[in-house]
């Protein structure tokens, strides 16, 4: 186990009605704020009503910046940066799923940085500070309600790159369950894939004697993906919903990956596809995750049996690895297919002209510094190439 320092300090307010408490939980903390969201949904769940009025009987001031969209856009960024020195707020709410949550970060940083705050994630630099974010989460998968992480697209550019930074963890983000109900099956599949991907970026690892963490990986895992045929197919099933909606949190807020090496190539290669080609995130990586598996798991074969074995419950002669390892996949895969999601480059509209391009971008070979992406095995644009084609 390497060493480590965690630091989660993201208070989860979870259960039914619990929306409602966020003029209160927020009172100590602002006394005007940037409520930011997505499209219409939460006006017309009655969501953005319930928000608003919570936050006026606490007597909290805010001004709103709506039009999130998936893969969240630096421009939508800079307008919420400058609305929020204009309007002189102390704190940014974001309602809704990743995309919103990871926006509202990137204004608050935005906020403060001097310059444009694109440097910041295309140059790695470190910030010194931030507005404070809340969030009350209406779709699971992203963790970006208890992490430092944010993702934006820079859509002129067509390059989509995250940044972390403790300064970035939520003030407090509020999980209520019900208001996953009303989900679009796909929404809800493309949730599943994102959040079981960053315990996978986790999980892989060459990092020896990590029982703890090996388990706590495999119970999540095992927990969303006994709950998520459910909740897909009975959408107001509470029980369900909490599992999946606690466990999105826990697979991101980084205590499943505290002592060893991490991964992280399946998101630097789904990055690429989402920067260019708009699709969503989670089905990028349901596409992405068995062709990345079949070419490096015998760079630590074992590793990848004890996930078929404790994770997809393959049983076998361990006289016979390879075949287990397979079997594996094989039911990551046919998972994928039960929750509706793609199994391949082509069903995401994706051809195989841009593929070297994407490969060379995501490496950084393209702009002339190469950086071979992932941990579990280090990959340079041609592994990448060799992944991408493999998943066509």
């Amino acid at each position: 186990m390497l060493n480590f320092d965690f630091y989660s300090p993201a208070r989860i307010v979870f259960g039914k009605g619990t929306e409602r408490e966020i003029g209160r939980l927020l009172k100590p903390h602002a006394q005007k704020l940037l409520l930011h969201y997505g499209g219409g949904s939460i006006k017309k769940s009655g969501l953005y009503d319930r928000v608003a009025a919570s936050l006026r009987e606490a007597g909290i001031g805010f001004v709103e910046l709506g039009g999130v969209k998936p893969n969240p856009r630096l421009s939508l960024v800079h307008e919420g940066i400058e609305l929020c020195k204009k309007e002189k707020v102390d704190l940014i709410l974001a309602v809704g799923g990743g995309s919103a949550i990871d926006s509202a970060k990137a204004i608050a940083m935005g906020v403060y940085y001097e310059g444009d705050v694109w440097e910041v994630y295309e140059q790695g630099k470190e910030i010194e500070r931030a507005l404070p974010v809340a969030t009350i989460l209406t779709i699971p998968a992203a963790g970006s309600e208890s992490s430092g992480d944010t993702v934006i697209t820079n859509e002129e550019k067509q390059l989509k790159y995250g940044y972390g930074s403790p300064h970035l963890r939520p003030l407090l983000s509020i999980i209520n369950p019900e208001l996953f109900y009303t989900l679009p099956k796909n929404q809800v599949a493309n949730g599943v894939a994102d959040m079981m991907s960053h315990v996978f970026e986790r999980y892989f690892t060459n990092t020896t004697h990590t029982d703890l963490t090996d388990g706590l990986c495999e119970t999540v895992l095992n927990t969303i993906m006994k709950n998520a045929p459910k909740a897909l197919n009975e959408p107001e099933n509470y029980e369900a919903w909490c599992e999946i909606g606690f466990g999105g949190t826990v697979a991101h807020n980084d205590l499943v990956g505290m002592g060893r090496e991490q991964d992280w190539a399946c998101h630097g290669m789904e990055h690429e596809l989402s920067a260019i080609y708009d699709v969503a995130h989670g089905a990028g990586l349901a596409v992405l995750t068995p062709a990345w598996m079949q070419y490096v798991c015998k760079e630590n074969l074992d590793m990848f049996v004890q996930f078929a074995v404790n994770v997809m419950g393959v049983q076998g002669s361990f006289r016979e690895p390879e075949s287990i390892v397979r079997e594996g996949i094989d039911r990551l895969k046919t998972f994928y297919r039960v929750m509706g999601l793609p199994a391949t480059l082509s069903e995401l509209g994706i051809g195989t002209d841009r593929l070297e391009e994407m490969a060379k971008k995501c490496t950084g070979f393209a702009f002339g510094a190469e950086q071979p992406i992932g941990g579990f095995r280090k990959l340079y644009w041609q592994d990448v190439l060799a992944i991408y084609r493999a998943a066509q």
